[in-house]
Parts: C-alpha cells; sequence; structure tokens
C-alpha cells in the first residue's frame, strides 16, 4: 500500500521519491554525458568517432530491444527485486566501462550492461511510484521522477567536460557506481508494487520484439558504411540494393509477426509481453509517437551540436559543455516551471509550442552554421531546443501514463521507454549517417573542383574516400596529411574543402531532425486537450 500522511512515512516517501529520482537521473545521464567527450574517449580507447558513436547507439539499443521484457521480468519477480538486480547490472557495468581499455571492453560495459541494467529499472521505477505514494500525490512524484531525467541532460555535458578536461571521462563511470551503492541503500525503504498472478515469460514474443528492433536499427547504423539504397563500394548488397534496406525490411517484419503473436496470446487468453489492445488506445498512441520523435531529435542534437564544438571549432570539453549549457538551462525551466504554474494548461496547445520550438532551432541553428562562424551562434538555436525539450518532457509522461488503468502502468513504463530508447538510437544513427553523407559528398566535389590539386591526387582520392569521408579536425587532417608527405599547396587545398565540408554535413544532419520535427506536428491531434487525470486500478 501506498504511505499514508504522518510524519515518519513522509520521510519514508522522501526516501523513496530520491532513490527512483536518483535511478532515473543514472539512466538520463549516460546518454548526454559522454557526448561532449566522444573524441577523447576515442582517442583514449583507440578507436574512432564513429566507433563510440555506435557505442552511444548500441547502449540505447539494447534497451530498447529488452526494455518491454524487463517490464514483464519485474512482474514475475516484483518490481522493487528487479529494480534492485538492475541497479547492481548497471553498477557492474559502469564499472567495466571506467577500466575499459578498448572498445570490445567498452561496448560489454557501457553498451550492454548498462543497458540491460536500464531495462529492468525504468519500467519498475513507473510502478514503484504507484505503489509508494497515494493517488493524489501521483501527478506530483511522476513529475519530479522526470525533472530528475531533465537535470541529468541539463548537467550531462557539463560534467562530461568537467570530467575530461581535469580528471578523465572515466571518472564519471566510477562516480556512477558510487550512485549506484547509494540508491541501493535507499532502496530498502521501497515498498513493493503489488503483484498478482504472475505471469509465465512470452519468450516467443521476447525474441520477435527484441529481433525485430535489434535488426531494425541495427540496418540504420550500418547506413553510413553501406549506403542507404545505393551500395557503396565493397559494402555487401542483395539485389543491386543496400544491405541496410533489407534489414530495415526485416525488422519491420519481425515487429509485424511480433504483434500478430500477442494478438494470438491474447485470444488464447494466455499472457502477452504486451497488450496488442493498447495500440488501439488515441492517448497512449500520441504520447509514444510524440517520445520517439522527441528523443529522435534530442539525441541527433546532442550528437551534432557537441562535434561542431569540439571538432570544427576544437574547443576543449569542458567549453564544449558550457556552450551546451543553454539548452541544459531552459530544458529544465520548462520541464519543472510549466507544469507548476500552468497546471490545467492544454497538453496538446503545450506539445504543438514545444515542437515548434524544436524546429526553430534546428532552422536557426543551420542557418547560422558557417565556415567562419564561432561557438556563439549556437546559443540562440540551443535556447529554443532546450524549451522545446522541456515542454514535452513536462506533458507527455503523464499523457501516456493515464491513458490506461493504474494495473498497466508499468507495461506502459517498459513500452514508453523502448520507444523513447528506439527513438534516440535512430536520432543518433540517422544523424550521423547524413552527415557523413553529405560531409564526403562535399569533400570530394570541393577537391575535384580545385585546379591546385594534381589529377593524380583527385583520382586517388575519389577512390579512397568513396566509401566516406571522416569527421576530422584540422589538426587531424594536417597530421594525415603530413605522413602521406603531400605538398603544402595540396595541404592547403584540403583544409579548405574540409573546412567546408564539416559546415555541409552539420547542415545536413540539422536538416533531417528539422524534418523529423515537422513530421512530429501531424501527431499532435492525438494528444489531449485537457489535463488527463489519474485512473484507479
Amino acid at each position: 500500500m501506498a504511505p499514508r500522511a504522518g510524519t515518519s512515512e513522509s520521510a519514508a516517501t522522501r526516501i523513496v521519491l530520491l532513490a527512483l529520482a536518483a535511478g532515473q537521473f543514472l539512466m538520463a545521464l549516460d546518454s548526454s554525458v559522454m557526448n561532449v567527450s566522444i573524441a577523447t574517449v576515442a582517442e583514449d580507447v583507440g578507436t574512432t568517432v564513429t566507433g563510440v558513436q555506435g557505442a552511444i547507439t548500441a547502449y540505447t539499443l539494447v534497451m530498447a530491444m529488452f526494455m518491454i521484457p524487463g517490464g514483464k521480468a519485474g512482474a514475475l519477480i516484483g518490481r522493487k527485486r528487479a529494480f534492485m538486480i538492475g541497479c547492481v547490472i548497471y553498477g557492474c557495468g559502469s564499472l567495466t566501462t571506467a577500466l575499459a581499455p578498448n572498445l570490445p571492453v567498452l561496448l560489454l560495459g557501457w553498451s550492454f550492461l548498462e543497458g540491460i541494467g536500464a531495462a529492468l529499472i525504468l519500467p519498475a521505477i513507473v510502478a514503484l511510484v504507484a505503489s509508494n505514494f497515494a493517488t493524489e500525490r501521483r501527478p506530483a512524484a511522476y513529475g519530479l521522477v522526470a525533472a530528475a531525467g531533465a537535470v541529468a541532460i541539463a548537467v550531462g555535458p557539463l560534467v562530461g567536460g568537467v570530467a575530461t578536461t581535469y580528471f578523465s571521462w572515466r571518472w564519471v563511470f566510477a562516480g556512477e557506481v558510487v550512485m549506484v551503492l547509494g540508491i541501493l541503500v535507499l532502496a530498502g525503504r521501497i515498498a513493493d508494487a503489488p503483484v498478482g498472478e504472475r505471469p509465465r515469460i512470452d519468450l516467443v514474443g521476447t525474441v520477435l520484439s527484441a529481433l525485430g528492433l535489434g535488426i531494425f536499427v541495427y540496418g540504420v547504423l550500418r547506413s553510413d558504411e553501406w549506403g542507404w539504397f545505393q551500395p557503396k563500394p565493397d559494402a555487401p548488397s542483395w539485389l543491386g540494393v543496400s544491405l541496410v534496406v533489407w534489414f530495415m525490411l526485416a525488422g519491420l517484419l519481425l515487429v509485424w509477426l511480433f504483434l500478430r503473436w500477442e494478438a494470438r496470446m491474447v485470444k488464447r487468453r494466455r499472457e502477452p509481453l504486451v497488450d496488442p489492445g493498447l495500440l488501439h488506445n488515441k492517448q497512449l498512441t500520441g504520447g509514444l509517437t510524440m517520445f520517439f520523435f522527441q528523443y529522435l531529435v534530442q539525441m541527433g542534437v546532442f550528437f551534432v551540436v557537441p562535434l561542431y564544438l569540439s571538432v570544427a571549432l576544437g574547443l576543449s570539453a569542458l567549453k564544449t559543455g558550457a556552450r551546451i549549457l543553454p539548452l541544459s538551462v531552459t530544458l529544465l525551466a520548462a520541464a519543472i516551471l510549466i507544469p507548476r504554474y500552468f497546471p490545467d494548461v492544454s497538453p496538446r496547445r503545450v506539445v504543438r509550442l514545444g515542437t515548434l520550438a524544436l524546429l526553430a532551432g534546428a532552422v536557426v541553428l543551420m542557418a547560422a552554421l558557417d565556415a567562419d562562424a564561432g561557438a556563439e551562434v549556437v546559443t540562440l538555436p540551443l535556447l529554443l531546443i532546450g524549451l522545446g525539450m522541456g515542454a514535452l518532457a513536462s506533458q507527455l509522461g503523464s499523457v501516456t501514463v493515464s491513458a490506461v488503468p493504474e494495473a498497466q502502468s508499468a507495461e506502459v513504463g517498459g513500452v514508453q521507454n523502448a520507444v523513447t530508447n528506439l527513438g534516440a538510437s535512430i536520432g543518433t544513427a540517422l544523424a550521423g549517417s547524413i552527415m557523413i553523407a553529405a560531409l564526403t559528398s562535399s569533400f570530394l566535389t570541393s577537391v575535384e573542383q580545385n585546379p591546385a590539386i594534381p589529377s593524380e591526387v583527385k583520382s586517388q582520392a575519389t577512390v579512397e574516400l568513396e566509401s566516406g569521408v571522416p569527421f576530422l579536425s584540422d589538426a587531424q587532417l594536417e597530421s594525415a596529411l603530413d605522413d602521406a608527405g603531400t605538398s603544402s599547396k595540396v595541404t592547403e587545398a584540403a583544409l579548405d574543402a574540409n573546412d567546408e565540408a564539416r559546415i555541409d554535413g552539420l547542415r545536413a544532419a540539422l536538416a533531417i531532425l528539422a524534418f523529423a520535427a515537422l513530421l512530429a506536428m501531424f501527431f499532435t491531434s492525438r494528444i489531449p486537450k485537457t489535463q488527463p487525470r489519474s485512473t484507479g486500478p
């Protein structure tokens, strides 16, 4: 039962809220803290920016694949136990990451173990809030837990910048181990969510959902190396079409089979992994769709902007984090202040205005980027993007949770977190692949049209770089050209071409994010006009 009024019980609920909010904070922290340190992490573990991008994307991909089964696991073993086991697994992953000597170990700790831990923690938080707070206190509790996630996104870039500049990025993950230990101590005061009949895990559904989501996103991840439709040189293909297309189609087919299987389970009165009837809930699907687009744009921005600041402009990780702070400030302010001062505002209106702010921020930033521009050009766009993110965060959690009876809150929590992490995975991969494609095209065009570059060098560059030009700083490119023994005239021409190509790549990535924000506007009609109220069990 939820604790009631009373001094000791009030103190207990504050401890419970602190534990759950800290768990939410920790999960969100990993999604933003290391983006400002991509180049440093890549160099430290002996890989490339693309390798670290893959690790970031794989982390959210693992969560997306196993979030729904993680919610069912909580129903089987108890939400509190799932929460605590998830914390232990997550802590082991953080420790492994802190000590990682190379990319494979980094992937094991950061992407796999932390992803599995998060898949147990996040769905459990939704149910544990409901079981530890009286009905009238739950909206505020859900809001504070969501705010903790916003705080993590707000301070993540700065934490990563400070750690990388003055200590090491590894200390961030060591600090996460300490946080996990603190959460486990506080978690002793949590009252477990009531568990009725313990369902069996739908193994077929688990396999179909994980494979479907995994294969689809894997195809997206390989798009920068294989090509979206036309296969790149030496890239695998089938029937003359890049394997990316076939992976995405196979993933969609498996998701369709998953939904058909779940419908069959319901028809036979067996426990499904996800009740397909939830997809007929207009309010729920509207909230989930907007969550998807929010995280797609959000993580795309958090991938693109740090690259511009740290690689194109050569700012340190600390200065990069400080430049991203305007986004963090408006995100936090909107997420907390809108529910506080406008508790009865139309959710649909707030979501639409937030989406418009995302669109405006991406367009303004795309227009402001220039080869001669400085770091100051990101300030206004990031203020707008942060405002949009915070506005969406202030409404969407309440919209989805209130769309179903309380008994299904954990199931919705699993689906919601799967959707958000799927959006984050696709956002990062899509922005990265579009950026590299535009960068390559622009660089090769500049080289081809430059009369200062000898014909044999142009031919060699076209052959060697056709599969993709890496996103390099001036110092990295100059060092590579010196090692190759190129002349000063060719080096200067290549640096100029790279400078322009980086901007073209970043603009292309922002254009696709702006398009995603515009597309999201078509789905806002599914968001309710009035504030949803808590439903009974």
